[in-house]
């Protein structure tokens, strides 16, 4: 390795250590299957709510947008980290797998691969992790729409993003302040998610769910 390359080594190790100091709360990595959408929104959260970014580290997934990719890449960030990234390797206490149904074939794989890693990694403290997949039946975009609709019977993601732009009209992939401009109704959607989560769950398909909820209760109340 070049000096140059030696260099530039030293410089990220100290920068993943300066942002490595953490407040006194939770760890938590998250990965998204989305790219735009569904980072911006927790990233929007997590500012919003004042989360050390050492603290919440939001980061769409590089092995492919599969599910069961995804949840391969939350392993792999959390085992190994990213010095690029700011990321030490087991340096959270709960790693969360963010994907949609849609037609994905590997989604039951993917729900399952979470399912066998939760409690078995241990981080750099020795504690066993929390590991969860937060899966959306059809697509994240339900857990919008229930911010203004009681959704119950199964609907088709396309149906779903048409019932959406009703109300939030111009919403599109990769749109920002989300969280702002539904903020006033989460309450409501927070109820009618953990409704849904009731009757039905992320293996019940195709019956409208989303763990959207359960993530976004975690980030909004971390501080506290």
């Amino acid at each position: 390795m070049g000096r140059d390359n030696q260099a530039k080594e030293r410089q990220l190790r100290r920068k993943t250590v300066r942002e490595g100091r953490r407040a006194g709360y939770a760890r938590i990595l998250i990965v998204t299957e989305g790219s735009k959408t569904e980072p911006l929104y927790l990233e929007e959260i997590r500012a919003l709510y004042q989360l050390h970014s050492a603290n919440v580290a939001v980061q769409p997934g590089q092995l492919g947008t599969a599910p069961i990719q995804v949840v391969r890449y939350a392993q792999q960030l959390f085992e190994q980290g990213d010095l690029h990234k700011g990321i030490r390797p087991r340096s959270f206490d709960q790693v969360y797998a963010v994907f949609d149904r849609d037609d994905h074939e590997s989604y039951f794989n993917a729900l399952n691969l979470a399912k066998s890693l939760d409690g078995k990694l241990r981080n750099d403290e020795r504690e066993p992790v929390r590991f969860k997949a937060i899966a959306s039946v059809p697509s994240f975009e339900l857990w919008l729409l229930l911010h203004y609709e009681d959704v119950r019977a199964p609907v088709h993601r396309d149906e779903v993003m048409v019932r959406l732009k009703q109300y939030m009209p111009g919403y599109d992939k990769g749109a920002g302040r989300v969280f702002a401009m539904t903020r006033d109704r989460l309450a409501v959607a927070m109820q009618r998610a953990r409704g849904l989560a009731e009757r039905f769950s992320e293996y019940t398909e195709p019956e409208p769910f989303t763990g959207f909820y359960e993530l976004v209760g975690v980030l909004t109340t971390l501080r506290n």
